[in-house]
């Protein structure tokens, strides 16, 4: 009797063991996110943040790396960030305008690469959130000759467009996986002309207005407002340089955390709800 009395009391303590693990690795698994960042040197300087290019480089660690540590730490997370130069020099080239991921996820769509970069059936699968933006020449919009063509490289507010709306369609093909765009890069007001600007402020608004939509898994980090604050241009304190668009760490530090903070509100199902350029206190506190 006694021999059995153990034995279910052996049986209902494995029970219970198995049961909580079961729990504990479903919670766990609930909260865990691979998350994939396209980028050029815009993106790497904002991931980067403060940090000096010696550690990153020696260590692969910026501002938006150690904000998403600590939001791990304190929110029981497991959110996992990788970085990827796209597209690349070796194969592609250096080109990351709207026309390029059409190019590459549109028109040579499949599973096998294009030119030596994956398209979106070999990526999605592989990550719950991907993340891409183009560098500040997509500012350099050309005057409208109203001869909208996707398949044209020709950076018009037409093609623009037709780019988008392909590209929307193409991610919606993927709802499994979250999207976050970038809003462009501004130009530096000694770097262009007022007309090229108001170029670029038409295609972020109308990206913004009509493009995007609530409730798909598409969403963005509005960059160009926080790069802009409302106006044409990249603000000359943000800068690199007066010539040079390139952000610097000031503002690459200022702002890493609330790109963090956009990544866990659109993980954690608060994109549509909250603030797209995720500036709010939460970004300052991790």
């Amino acid at each position: 009797m006694k021999k059995r009395l153990v034995f279910f009391a052996l049986l209902a303590g494995v029970l219970i063991y198995v049961s909580s693990k079961s729990i504990s690795e479903e919670s766990m698994t609930d909260k865990s996110a691979k998350i994939l960042f396209l980028h050029h040197s815009t993106g790497k300087n904002i991931a980067r943040g403060g940090a000096s290019r010696l550690w990153h480089k020696l260590s692969g660690m910026g501002d938006l790396d150690n904000w998403l540590s600590n939001y791990n730490g304190t929110s029981g997370t497991s959110y996992d960030l990788s970085k990827r130069i796209f597209p690349s020099s070796d194969g592609y080239g250096w080109n990351n305008y709207p026309y390029d991921y059409y190019n590459i996820w549109v028109q040579h769509a499949g599973h096998q690469p294009y030119k030596n970069e994956p398209t979106l059936e070999m990526l999605a699968p592989e990550y719950d959130v991907i993340m891409f933006k183009h560098c500040f020449p997509v500012s350099e919009i050309k005057y409208d000759d109203g001869k909208a063509d996707a398949a044209s490289s020709k950076r018009t507010l037409g093609n623009y467009k037709l780019q988008y709306a392909a590209l929307k369609e193409k991610l919606h093909q993927f709802p499994n996986t979250k999207f976050i765009i970038w809003t462009g890069a501004a130009l530096t007001e000694a770097a262009t002309d007022q007309q090229t600007a108001r170029r670029m402020k038409e295609f972020v608004d109308w990206v913004k207005i009509d493009w995007n939509e609530k409730g798909d898994n598409i969403f963005l980090w509005d960059f160009y407002a926080l790069e802009t604050e409302g106006n044409l241009y990249l603000k000359k304190e943000y800068a690199a340089s007066p010539q040079d668009p390139h952000p610097n760490r000031s503002f690459s530090s200022k702002v890493a955390g609330m790109l963090g903070q956009r990544i866990v509100d659109v993980i954690e199902e608060r994109g549509d709800r909250t603030s797209q350029t995720g500036n709010n206190e939460l970004a300052l506190a991790h």
